[in-house]
């Protein structure tokens, strides 16, 4: 298995595309498998989603709409409505398999890869990427 650890810089954004690097990641490997990518933090998770077409304010407007900040939640620490950040990855899973043939990632023509991060308190994050060759 190849493994590589990405170091990602969320500071006030709260989608951060990572499919360059995952492509990056790949072309190296010159093979095909399996990739899991895996962002090892309770408040992120992982989503394959359109960019530039306005569907990113869209995700925004359904994660408020799940998961209001300004709700009372059990888990308090941290900023306000930090409470929400925890339960995201509930609904974007922290882990997403990508299949890889000859190095490159089977993504569609308009799918990209990006880490959801709504937690203010913490503006860097790591993501995994572990290669399965086939």
């Amino acid at each position: 298995m190849e493994t590589e650890e990405l170091i990602v810089e969320t500071r006030s954004k709260e989608l951060t595309d990572i499919t360059k690097d995952v492509r990056g990641f790949c072309r190296r490997l010159e093979g095909s498998g399996l990739l899991n990518v895996f962002v090892p933090h309770a408040t992120a998770g992982l989503a394959i989603i359109e960019l530039g077409d306005g569907s990113e304010p869209d995700l925004g407007r359904l994660l408020d709409s799940l998961f209001p900040k300004d709700l009372e939640y059990n888990h308090q620490h941290g900023s306000p409505g930090h409470g929400a950040d925890h339960l995201v990855p509930s609904i974007l899973s922290p882990s997403i398999v990508v299949p890889i043939v000859d190095g490159e990632p089977q993504f569609g023509a308009w799918q990209y890869l990006v880490l959801v991060d709504r937690n203010p308190d913490n503006p860097v994050r790591r993501v995994r990427l572990s290669f399965v060759p086939g």
